[in-house]
């Protein structure tokens, strides 16, 4: 019996090996998905970012940017999309690895086809039950996120932020720099990463300059009610966001 798909199952086949991508995608648009293929991490992330999908199909072992790091870096930016991992390694410490890093289901190599189409079902099943956000107060970008981080909510495309229930007054380079270190949750930025990505790479921003534009963010939050560790300042380097 065919799944019949609805017109908003599109699902991203993500796998360097063309042998394996010409034999899914054929399998899943029989069964009514609408299907598109990427062939590395790149490819896969520009994909998920730019366009919606019901599930994600990801191979571990793809060049430049492997399976559990597009994992890791779509949950880190909000997007909760289904993710299928395959791969021809079986081991448990594996298995939990590709669990640990986002994926909600595990497929080792070789599979059955059949087997696929049932696990990516599941998926969609327990996707469906999954509750979205509230309309009112977490208008999702392009790609339908909304970054969080414990109580910190923020939504890109409606450039609007949150700690709990209070909304974030900032200014447009405030609000950059905020998502910025988010999306990047645990990592240190340099001061330069910084200039580049939200004021662009030709203009100069003193360090004391972008330490202002810190504080102005910190205090935002600070009269939200967050915690003041919540954007640690690393010396001579740049800033972090952690989780207090």
């Amino acid at each position: 019996m065919c799944h019949h798909a609805g017109m908003s199952d599109r699902v991203l086949i993500a796998d360097d090996d063309r042998a394996v991508r010409e034999s899914l995608a054929p399998a899943l648009e029989l069964e009514g998905y609408d299907v598109v293929t990427a062939v590395d991490g790149v490819d896969t992330l520009t994909r998920a970012r730019r366009e919606s999908f019901s599930a994600l199909v990801v191979d571990v072992m793809m060049p430049h940017v492997d399976g559990m790091a597009v994992c890791r870096v779509l949950r880190a930016d909000g997007d909760r999309t289904p993710v299928l991992m395959l791969t021809a390694r079986a081991e448990v410490p594996d298995r939990a690895a590709g669990l640990d890093a986002g994926a909600d289901d595990y497929l080792p190599k070789p599979f059955e086809v059949p087997e696929l189409l049932a696990r990516l079902r599941a998926l969609l099943r327990r996707a469906a039950l999954v509750p979205g956000p509230a309309p009112e107060t977490e208008a999702p970008d392009r790609a339908g996120a909304v970054l969080r981080m414990g109580s910190l909510r923020i939504a890109p495309g409606a450039r609007r932020a949150w700690w709990g229930e209070s909304e974030l007054r900032l200014t447009k380079t405030e609000f950059e720099l905020l998502e910025l270190l988010v999306r990047n949750e645990g990592l240190v930025l340099d001061h330069t990463t910084l200039y580049r990505q939200v004021w662009g790479s030709d203009v100069c921003v003193d360090a004391k300059n972008l330490a202002g534009y810190i504080g102005y963010v910190r205090r935002k939050l600070a009269e939200a009610g967050a915690p003041p560790e919540l954007i640690h300042t690393v010396r001579g380097v740049g800033y972090a966001v952690r989780r207090p």
